[in-house]
């Protein structure tokens, strides 16, 4: 049964239909949420983001990670980049897809990263993430 929910839910993922005119990236002045879990990266744990459209093809930000478990890295604040490949790969307008960079500190030490991201919106403010990278992230995106 978990088998074929994860098939539907990655065929509404990726079939570029939508239900509503759900636009992922808006450019200037564009504010996203997410919120999610990381299953990897410095350790699991919860994690959330703001991104601010900066022109129409990249966002700035930032974030905040909490790992579960013991140790001095149970944490990581941080800024963000994304460029947001969207129109430049004429891809349907509720999808984003966006590699970025992060910087900023991990239980007082400097962490640097890199992710490739992307959105899919099912209604005008609510989608859904995943990002790959030094560090990974799933869960849900909320339009502001």
């Amino acid at each position: 049964m978990k088998g074929l929910k994860l098939i539907i839910f990655l065929s509404l993922l990726f079939s570029g239909t939508s239900f509503l005119s759900a636009q992922a990236f808006k450019g200037y002045g564009d504010k996203k949420v997410q919120v999610g879990f990381i299953p990897y990266g410095y350790g699991n744990g919860l994690g959330g983001a703001l991104d601010y459209g900066l022109t129409n093809v990249f966002s700035a930000g930032a974030g905040a990670e909490f790992y579960f478990g013991e140790g001095s890295n149970n944490f990581y604040l941080f800024g963000r980049g994304d460029l947001h490949l969207t129109e430049l790969l004429s891809m349907p307008s509720q999808m984003d897809l966006y590699p970025g960079i992060d910087l900023g500190l991990a239980g007082g030490k400097i962490g640097l990263g890199g992710h490739l991201g992307f959105r899919y919106f099912f209604t005008n403010n609510i989608g859904a993430y995943i990002e790959f990278g030094s560090r990974g992230s799933l869960g849900v995106s909320i339009n502001l």
